[in-house]
């Protein structure tokens, strides 16, 4: 009979334990879920906001004709990870491993024919690859057809090259604001 109710007693504090381990890790899991969804700015990727400066979306230039368009960090990420995987073998730091001249940097694609600091005009090169004075096509850079980056992929890696020109130290080979 003792060794019954002690059987009982131990079932019952391991249940008690168990219902109470689970509450926990429940109640545990849902402020987990409440904080990430809540907080997405601890979720910013630390080059965009770092060296970026951007924590919100931010509007940057389309056309050159005074249409912008808003990207978010999260787009800025994303471009972030496209130009690492597409572009960064040739433009390490946004120079020109091929014609240091020819920079990634703000004022040099400003400078290009047809400029190329907008996102459309950046949009306009990758889709088309031109010299830098516009007179014949380049064969350093790779066509980068629709098929194989669609336009909102290719919008968010112009996002980013424009915006580190901007921004980022030392992007081109010299100090950006």
């Amino acid at each position: 009979m003792l060794k019954n109710r002690i059987k009982k007693i131990h079932l019952s504090h391991s249940f008690r334990y168990n219902l109470l381990f689970r509450r926990l890790f429940a109640t545990l899991m849902a402020l987990c879920i409440v904080f990430m969804v809540s907080s997405p700015a601890y979720a910013i990727d630390d080059y965009v906001k770092r060296f970026l400066k951007v924590t919100e979306p931010i509007a940057l230039d389309l056309d050159g004709q005074g249409q912008t368009k808003e990207f978010t960090p999260d787009d800025l990420a994303e471009g972030k990870e496209l130009f690492k995987a597409h572009c960064i073998n040739c433009h390490v730091g946004g120079t020109t491993l091929q014609d240091p001249r020819v920079s990634l940097g703000l004022e040099t694609l400003a400078g290009a024919t047809p400029p190329r600091d907008n996102v459309d005009g950046i949009i306009s090169f990758l889709r088309e690859p031109m010299t830098y004075d516009g007179s014949a096509p380049s064969f350093w850079c790779r066509q980068v057809p629709d098929t194989w980056m669609p336009r909102e992929q290719i919008e968010k890696l112009a996002a980013f090259v424009l915006r580190a020109a901007q921004k980022a130290p030392g992007w081109g080979g010299k100090a950006s604001s």
